[in-house]
């Protein structure tokens, strides 16, 4: 028993002298913490103080470097990848010559769009002095260059695509410039009733080509690269800008008394001059996603072209059966507005209303066609396309080419105050 009271002794011992000791290490640690949070707080702000500010300098100088260095190589990309388009592809870009029989005293060279010479170079066909025979005893007529365009080959065997509007002149002879130079006569296999697109043909093997992208895809401030014949006298200038705007919709007309209403469009702000007509709008893949149409006078770095996807349909055809196969409905229209909808007491905001034209001739409903037979008359509004509002996103003959001859479409008419489904089948456009 007394053992045993001398062992609970001895642990009361130790514990009362193990106690100061951890109350001392406590405290020391508590202190410790506090004099190293000061003195930590003391050192960073003299630090900051003290130690030379070019170390700073060094530290956000290499971030600057680094940014730098980043953007100078996103922009050596860009110009590389653009670079790489331009080299693999302009060889597939040819340069439209126009020529025809004028008569002597008359000598120019214009786009067929007349669209101005920019440097002052051409010459005015009707002015006195034009020509390099004029003199009033000279008479007949001699071959001369009268227009120049820009296209490209699409297969192998020379087939190539441009616009309408570039080799619409019947009486006139067109000579393609490769890009090594060589001229080569062309012959019109085809052109598109409806679209500013026409396929020539060259004869020959191996020629290098160019494939349509897809145009839907397209997004705005894209890069777009713009190659052509500018001015008709500097073949394969390229131009580079992006797409500046998308699905738009105007008029392009010339001087020659020609016009085209172009729908749904690419807008871009790459250099479209004269002779650029008919040329392509590559994508930084090389894929052709438009076919360079027109420029806006007065404007600065506003052009249009055509988007690829309207181009595949025509090329395909053509490829298929030499010639452009276009569905019809026959009828003249115009797009409804606020005033004709307040003049046949209105209820609907789109549409457009079938009405004969200025001559006799001009019938608001062509005698057999297609819409005919489907009993539209004068006066009728056509609302939808097989289900699809006719507006100024979706024109009525946009929508009756996504259709092929044959095709039956369920057209929605506004008729003397109702409104019906009518199913016609459309025919081929003679």
């Amino acid at each position: 028993m007394e053992a045993e009271n001398n062992i609970i002794q001895d642990k009361k011992a130790g514990k009362s002298k193990f106690f100061p000791v951890i109350l001392i290490v406590i405290i020391s640690i508590f202190i410790s913490s506090i004099f190293g949070a000061a003195f930590g707080f003391m050192a960073g702000g003299i630090s900051k103080k003290i130690l030379p500010s070019s170390i700073s300098k060094i530290f956000n100088g290499s971030q600057s470097a680094n940014n730098a260095d980043v953007i100078k190589q996103q922009i050596v990309d860009e110009d590389s990848a653009v670079i790489d388009v331009v080299e693999k592809n302009s060889q597939a870009v040819v340069s439209i010559v126009i020529s025809k029989d004028v008569p002597k005293m008359q000598s120019f060279f214009s786009d067929p769009f007349n669209f101005p010479d920019f440097f002052g170079q051409g010459s005015d066909p009707f002015s006195p002095n034009s020509g390099p025979n004029n003199s009033q005893g000279d008479t007949g007529t001699q071959k001369q260059t009268i227009g120049g365009g820009s296209g490209f080959i699409i297969t192998a065997d020379g087939m190539i695509v441009t616009n309408k509007h570039v080799v619409s002149d019947s009486t006139a002879d067109y000579t393609i410039i490769t890009s090594d130079g060589k001229e080569h006569p062309a012959k019109v296999l085809a052109v598109d009733p409806v679209n500013d697109i026409a396929v020539i043909k060259i004869d020959g093997q191996d020629y290098p080509t160019l494939n349509l992208g897809d145009s839907d895809s397209l997004k705005i401030g894209q890069t777009v690269i713009a190659i052509g014949n500018s001015l008709g006298e500097f073949s394969n200038t390229v131009s580079k800008g992006i797409v500046s705007g998308l699905k738009r919709n105007l008029t392009a007309s010339g001087g020659a008394g020609q016009s085209e209403t172009l729908s749904n469009i690419i807008q871009t702000d790459a250099a479209i001059n004269p002779g650029n007509s008919g040329g392509p709008l590559l994508n930084i893949n090389g894929e052709v996603i438009g076919i360079n149409v027109a420029m806006a006078q007065g404007a600065q770095n506003i052009g249009f072209a055509i988007p690829a996807n309207q181009i595949k349909k025509v090329v395909d055809q053509v490829k298929a059966t030499g010639k452009i196969i276009t569905p019809y409905l026959g009828v003249r229209y115009i797009p409804i507005d606020s005033q004709i909808k307040q003049k046949i007491n209105f209820t609907y905001d789109y549409g457009v209303l079938v009405v004969r034209g200025d001559t006799v001739t001009d019938f608001a409903v062509i005698p057999g066609s297609p819409a005919d037979k489907a009993g539209i008359v004068e006066n009728d509004v056509l609302l939808e396309v097989n289900g699809t509002k006719i507006d100024s996103n979706n024109g009525l003959a946009d929508l009756i080419a996504k259709n092929n001859v044959g095709d039956t479409i369920i057209l929605k008419i506004w008729h003397k105050g109702d409104v019906k489904d009518v199913q016609i089948q459309l025919a081929e456009r003679k």
